[in-house]
């Protein structure tokens, strides 16, 4: 039997009490993809990412261990929500319109401890003011850098398209605004290589692309981490007692840490390790994060039919951002109808050996934005269900 079929058999022994469509989360790889993030964080602490995640007890065991230190946070709703759950280091990685939000963080000294925010523009401490109502707390910041890499003069870029803030001087300019603005304190900067960090090299069957990856991808490894040295720097320059330079994602982690002027690293994806990371050269984790789809139909030979699972993944469109069926090994969408909304058509020689009923066993292309889909995560430990923890859905709270 091989390692996938013994996990298979696990599963379906596991949740064999449980009707799917069901999501589960095995801790022992879990927990062994925590310990290769520590491992290549080189002893730098990680600050973990929650959209990764989106479950507040997954959340808890991590932080729990050694080496994990405080939560990355997508939204001002979100990061307000963490807070007055008890974790008291929120970095909000995202800018916010959020009045309402900021009206709250601004009144309560403890949100206001806790929660630091996203800014790369002057316009946004403006906002933030106006949103105030009264509200005297401090305000933390923290910048965000635009890591990406410009070539031929700026003609070419890249990377994603996220802070203005590209060159030290820029970088230097926006802490100034911060210092000269009464209300606000800058305490970090971040800056996520994600064309490092989310972007695979090694592309099954694409051997020229992923030589062409790797390739940009040292280039902008070291021009980032000059950049970033600089940046570093020159804000602090204005602002000496800064707290945290924030860098990284789970597909850069070991590069990064190396990098003296970060003092922290950011990763969550790599806890649950979704498809999209079956195509990176760098390391290599164990699936941890899978949802079942029940066989509905048996429309014909070397095909079976389950419900749903059209569950497809943020970002430009293409099948690398559909679920992958995993368990039995062999499957394949029908290139007609790929995954569907209501039902999905699956091919291979396995379908014959499934009934009906029987669960076919997927893995999402990413790692949170499974959560969105499923109330309840099912935690299992051998081939035992021993624990069933609600998502952010299943509390109630869907921040976007």
């Amino acid at each position: 039997m091989t390692a996938r079929a013994a996990d298979r058999a696990r599963y379906d022994r596991a949740t064999a009490h449980l009707d799917a469509p069901v999501a589960i989360v095995d801790l022992e790889a879990f927990d062994a993809n925590a310990d290769d993030l520590l491992r290549r964080a080189g002893g730098k602490p990680i600050r973990v990412a929650s959209k990764s995640v989106r479950c507040r007890a997954l959340l808890e065991r991590v932080l729990a261990r050694d080496g994990f230190a405080g939560l990355m946070s997508f939204t001002l709703a979100e990061s307000l929500w963490l807070a007055r759950s008890g974790f008291d280091d929120v970095l909000l990685a995202y800018p916010s319109a959020d009045r309402q939000g900021f009206a709250e963080l601004a009144a309560d000294p403890k949100l206001a401890a806790a929660v630091t925010v996203m800014v790369d523009d002057p316009a946004q401490l403006r906002l933030i003011d106006d949103a105030r109502r009264g509200g005297t707390e401090v305000v933390r910041v923290c910048l965000e850098l635009d890591t990406s890499l410009k070539l031929l003069g700026g003609r070419v870029r890249v990377g994603a398209r996220r802070s203005p803030l590209h060159s030290p001087a820029q970088m230097a300019e926006m802490a100034r605004a911060v210092a000269r603005r009464p209300g606000f304190r800058l305490v970090g900067i971040m800056a996520y290589e994600g064309h490092v960090a989310g972007v695979g090299d090694a592309v099954a069957g694409r051997p020229v692309r992923s030589r062409a990856v790797r390739l940009m991808q040292a280039a902008a490894r070291g021009e980032l981490a000059r950049r970033r040295a600089d940046v570093v720097r020159a804000v602090r320059a204005v602002a000496p007692d800064l707290e945290f330079v924030n860098g990284g994602g789970t597909g850069s982690v070991q590069h990064t840490a190396a990098e003296e002027a970060v003092t922290e690293i950011a990763a969550g994806s790599g806890l649950y390790v979704p498809r999209l990371f079956d195509n990176y050269t760098s390391f290599r984790g164990r699936p941890a994060a899978l949802f079942a789809q029940p066989v509905v139909r048996r429309p014909g030979v070397g095909v079976v039919t389950v419900l749903g699972g059209g569950y497809p993944a943020s970002g430009a469109p293409g099948r690398d951002r559909l679920p992958v069926p995993y368990l039995p090994e062999g499957l394949a969408y029908d290139p007609q109808e790929g995954a569907g909304e209501v039902q999905t058509p699956l091919l291979g020689a396995p379908a014959d050996d499934l009934l009906i009923g029987d669960k076919v066993w997927f893995r999402h292309a990413k790692a949170g934005e499974l959560c969105e889909r499923f109330d309840v995560l099912h935690l299992v430990e051998g081939d035992k269900v021993t624990a069933a923890v609600p998502t952010y859905r299943g509390e109630g709270r869907t921040f976007l």
